[in-house]
């Protein structure tokens, strides 16, 4: 069996579907931190069968959780201080989201105007559909 050492403090993402941790990896932009990550593929899980895990070393604010949210929010955020668990937060679909997924319309003044933000709003929680702020194209 493999084994993973523990953390002195930071952040456990947990119950990650199997096969999702790099895309979580790239979402928040943890290969331009300066913080240890260790990436656990495939673990074993009673719940789940098959399992990801990212432990991330330091505070909670270098993990975006709208962006966690948005990916799956069934993923188990623990907060690690001491080598022990201190909190765990469980994660909602966002209300908003900011530079996290582009809008593909051609016409939209986002793709016009380099610098304007991405701005998406939850149109439908059950399908989980997000429009576009500024044109409303539905994100597929």
């Amino acid at each position: 069996m493999l084994n993973i050492g523990g953390l002195k403090n930071g952040i456990v993402l947990d119950h990650i579907k199997a096969g999702k941790s790099m895309d979580i990896y790239k979402y928040l932009k943890l290969d331009k931190l300066d913080c240890q990550v260790a990436i656990i593929k495939n673990a074993r899980s009673n719940k789940m069968g098959r399992k990801d895990i990212l432990k991330i070393e330091g505070d909670l604010d270098v993990v975006d959780l709208d962006v966690l949210g948005y990916i799956d929010c069934n993923i188990t955020v623990n907060i690690i201080k001491d080598e022990k668990i201190v909190e765990k937060k469980t994660l909602e679909l966002p209300q908003k989201l900011t530079n996290v997924i582009k809008c593909k319309n051609p016409r939209c003044i986002t793709s016009i105007e380099q610098e304007l933000p991405h701005i998406f709003f939850l149109a439908d929680e059950e399908k989980r559909v997000y429009r576009c702020a500024y044109c409303e194209e539905k994100h597929k």
